[in-house]
């Protein structure tokens, strides 16, 4: 996964270890978030989007060449699934997307 925790870091003229201590992790911790060397657990990941005032997946994003608005089209793969919408808050499948295609994607 790539992030921009060292943009942002820098951005606040933050060091390493003055994020750890704002997060209650070890600068290493930090360390290997950054170079992608270590993916952080979901509760981290909140701390950071809280800390910085952001959503998580403006600070996480993952690898690869057609993850990017920029490296794909914005309507998502042609062989990607009908409904790649995550799940209703109470549970219940959402109604079907006008102009999708049919058939089960096994993301509801």
């Amino acid at each position: 996964m790539r992030n921009r925790l060292k943009l942002l870091r820098a951005a606040r003229d933050w060091s390493q270890g003055d994020l750890a201590g704002r997060l209650g992790v070890s600068r290493q911790t930090v360390n290997a978030v950054e170079t992608g060397r270590y993916d952080p657990s979901l509760p981290l990941a909140f701390r950071l989007a809280t800390l910085f005032g952001t959503p998580i997946e403006t600070i996480f994003f993952p690898d690869g060449p057609a993850d990017g608005p920029a490296d794909g089209p914005a309507d998502g793969p042609a062989d990607g699934p009908a409904d790649a919408r995550p799940p209703a808050p109470d549970g219940e499948a959402r109604p079907p997307v006008a102009g999708a295609r049919s058939g089960s994607s096994g993301w509801r």
